[in-house]
């Protein structure tokens, strides 16, 4: 008999940016999920010192939202990239992911969601390579798409902060679900659209919909009124692995300039389309019913 949840890790860095807090909530937010923990991440130094304490403390503010502190486990992940293939960052965050792998199997395998760099997972296969054997579905939101034709020729950015640990894992043989940036930047949502859809949702809807906004008002250099929430497809993807067009591909290695190359054999998903209708209005409706059950309870 399968289980009736899904057992989850997401492991995320969380303050980098504006949309971790739309996936965390959504995954939190989801019944058939089983939380088995949320992973800090780091984001690189380039604009914080002390990224991964900051994608802490984020997550630490988001269950507070959620009436959630202290029912989700939270374990730290690694506070830098991988220093070379080889050698791992051991950290609470990587040995979640190892000893949660051990209870997978066939009909209950562990999924876990990268919103940002691969250190964590890397860490755990270099730390425990017997991890590639069993029952885990890595889905990384991360690298440029494969058309090569992209106007934007700078690093992906989630890539950019550790390719020594995304070649580690693209090179694992592990089951890998790949979104790239060329699908992400497309779940695109308007302020208009949030204030309606979520703007009278309490607290939690207030804060999604204000540190969106401010994260707009102080990193874009033009106007701007809408956002893609570019880490959501790893929970949409999660919750019904249909809502996404896939092609079964070799694993390329990640060349020193992000750009692909020759890789493995290994097979891995590159999703090519997400359903983004079901994606946010799901999102929606779970932050709207979550409000609701709180104004009553």
């Amino acid at each position: 008999m399968k289980p009736s949840r899904r057992r989850v890790i997401i492991n995320t860095d969380a303050k980098n940016e504006a949309d971790d807090q739309f996936a965390i909530v959504h995954g939190l937010l989801s019944p058939t999920f089983d939380i088995r923990g949320l992973i800090p991440a780091h984001f690189g130094t380039r604009r914080s010192d002390r990224s991964m304490e900051e994608s802490r403390e984020e997550i630490d503010l988001l269950l507070d939202l959620l009436d959630l502190t202290g029912k989700v486990p939270v374990a730290n992940g690694a506070p830098t990239g991988i220093a070379d293939e080889q050698t791992p960052l051991d950290s609470p965050g990587a040995q979640l992911i190892i000893e949660e792998s051990k209870l997978a199997s066939k009909d209950d395998p562990l999924f876990v969601s990268f919103l940002g760099p691969l250190t964590d997972m890397a860490s755990a296969i270099l730390l425990d390579p017997a991890i590639v054997d069993r029952d885990v579905i890595v889905i990384w939101i991360g690298g440029r798409g494969y058309q090569g034709h992209s106007a934007d020729h700078r690093m992906e950015f989630n890539l950019s902060n550790d390719i020594h640990a995304a070649n580690v894992v693209f090179g694992s043989g592990m089951t890998v679900w790949q979104v790239t940036s060329d699908v992400y930047t497309k779940v695109s949502v308007s302020y208009a659209e949030l204030e309606e859809k979520i703007g009278d949702a309490g607290p939690l809807g207030k804060y999604l919909i204000d540190q969106l906004v401010e994260w707009n008002a102080t990193w874009h250099g033009e106007p701007i009124e809408s956002r893609s929430l570019g880490d959501s497809p790893a929970i949409s993807l999660m919750l019904y692995p249909h809502s996404g067009n896939f092609r079964v591909r070799p694993a390329p290695r990640f060349g020193v300039d992000g750009w692909y190359l020759p890789g493995t054999d290994n097979p891995i998903h590159v999703c090519e389309l997400v359903d983004v209708r079901f994606l946010l209005e799901d999102m929606f409706a779970k932050i709207r019913r979550f409000a609701r059950q709180r104004s009553t309870s």
